[in-house]
C-alpha cells in the first residue's frame, strides 16, 4: 500500500517571522540540518516515521542524531503538515509548549 504524500507548511507568526525556519538556520551542525530536511522530504512523501502525539493536536517528529532533535507539527485534514517549531531534548518542554501556542494561534487565524 503506497503512502499518502503531504503537503508541508511552515507556521508564519503575525510579524511575519517563521519559528520552524528561524530555528533550524540557527543550528551550527550542518549535518543535523541536513538530517531533519531529509526527514521533511520523507514527510511529503507520507511516511512519518518515528513521531508521538504531545497533545492539544501538536506532535513530535523525533530525529535520532546529536542531541535528540525534535520537530514540533500539527497535521490539517489527511493531507497537510504544519511545521510549528523545533528544538531539541534539552528544551523539550518549553519547546513543546511554544509549539501548541503556535498551534492555537494558527488555528484562530485561519477560522478568521
Amino acid at each position: 500500500m503506497k503512502s499518502q504524500e503531504k503537503i508541508v507548511l511552515t507556521y508564519v507568526k503575525k510579524d511575519g517571522s517563521v519559528p520552524f525556519n528561524d530555528w533550524l538556520a540557527s543550528l551550527r551542525d550542518k549535518k543535523a540540518r541536513a538530517k531533519i530536511r531529509a526527514r521533511i522530504n520523507r514527510i511529503r512523501l507520507g511516511n512519518l516515521g518515528d513521531c508521538k502525539t504531545v497533545g492539544e493536536g501538536v506532535s513530535e517528529l523525533r530525529i535520532n542524531f546529536g542531541s535528540g532533535f525534535r520537530v514540533y507539527f500539527a497535521q490539517q485534514g489527511n493531507t497537510i503538515i504544519i511545521l510549528l517549531h523545533g528544538g531539541d531534548k534539552s528544551s523539550q518542554d518549553k519547546d513543546i509548549k511554544k509549539a501548541k501556542l503556535y498551534w492555537q494561534d494558527y488555528k484562530r487565524r485561519d477560522d478568521d
